[in-house]
């Protein structure tokens, strides 16, 4: 993949997101899928009622035209692009059900933590499936220069990662372009891997993605006209996971997507530490919000995480590039 290939998906990517934002955002608010504000959360917040969710929607459009379209006029589309199509949009659509029913039922709580489970394990295992019929894929993890064969306990691995960070994007997702920014930095840089690994056709998916995030951001950035939703979070997290599979780069993810791990983390620590004393760590958790209640504007939150993002990025391809 040429340099000028490359500014031309994303150049693509970001215009289809551009010219289908403003279609779209109206017909979420003439459907009524007005974002809900949980009541626990920050009481800034509490304005953002009603403002247009789902928006998802509108970077899942771009990503798979320009995916599809632009993989068929260079030859790029492969097994691992219909893998990494399968993921995001399967993903989408479980994010897509779990808001529907949150707008239409007007309640905070989608589907069930079951009924999505259920459903990333069978797109896991479907794209495990998938993955045997690449010449490449092997089912080995490497760490610190120490390369471990797991055989089919990489399936149990696969679903572990692609609904870890799946959710991770999710919790991410609280602040305008916090989720969109931080992922945009990620993709770039896993389709920079994918670059520097020859493999054109994951890279056009990656670069894709970070393409339509940017257009995206133009409505997601403060003060958002349209938030991405699940339908987005988990599309964009599962994903992220199945580049670090196929990529075999799972556990430089960890630095990449070093936001999405301290968001979660910050959940995880704040729940257990609430269960056994009573007390709470930070003022507020995921972490973005613990900032918000320290007095920090939301947009200093949200330039403060979006140069971590970039940092990590950078960071991860020069492991890569290096290692």
């Amino acid at each position: 993949m040429t340099v000028a290939s490359t500014l031309i998906i994303l150049a693509v990517a970001f215009l289809v997101s551009v010219i289908v934002a403003p279609f779209a955002i109206p017909m979420l608010r003439r459907l009524k899928f007005g974002q809900s504000i949980r009541e626990e959360g920050p009481q800034s917040h509490m304005k953002k009622a009603g403002t247009p969710t789902m928006g998802g929607v509108i970077f899942l459009i771009s990503i798979l035209l320009t995916t599809i379209v632009l993989g068929l006029v260079y030859d790029f589309f492969s097994v691992q692009t219909t893998i990494l199509l399968l993921v995001f949009i399967g993903f989408g659509v479980i994010g897509f059900l779990d808001d529907g029913i949150k707008v239409i039922f007007k309640r905070n709580l989608g589907l069930t933590s079951i009924q999505k489970l259920i459903g990333q394990i069978v797109i896991a295992i479907v794209a495990y499936l998938l993955l045997q019929m690449s010449d490449t894929f092997e089912t080995t993890l490497s760490l610190f220069g120490l390369t471990v064969d797991i055989g089919i306990l990489y399936v149990a691995f696969l679903i572990f990662w692609l609904v870890g960070f799946s959710n991770a994007v999710n919790l991410t997702d609280g602040l305008d372009g916090l989720a969109s920014g931080t992922s945009a930095f990620a993709f770039a840089a896993f389709g920079i891997i994918a670059m520097l690994q020859e493999q054109a056709d994951v890279a056009l998916f990656a670069f894709a993605v970070t393409g339509a995030l940017l257009g995206f951001l133009v409505f997601n950035a403060k003060p958002a006209k349209v938030f991405m939703g699940d339908t987005g979070s988990l599309a964009l997290g599962g994903a992220l996971a199945m580049l670090s599979v196929v990529t075999k780069t799972e556990f430089l993810l960890l630095i990449i997507g070093l936001v999405f791990v301290i968001e979660t983390l910050s959940v995880m620590i704040q729940v257990a530490y609430f269960k056994k004393t009573g007390k709470r760590i930070f003022r507020m958790s995921p972490i973005h919000h613990h900032f918000e209640e320290g007095g920090w504007s939301e947009w200093k939150v949200v330039i403060v995480f979006w140069s971590v993002g970039l940092v990590v990025a950078v960071i991860g391809v020069l492991v890569e590039a290096l290692g």
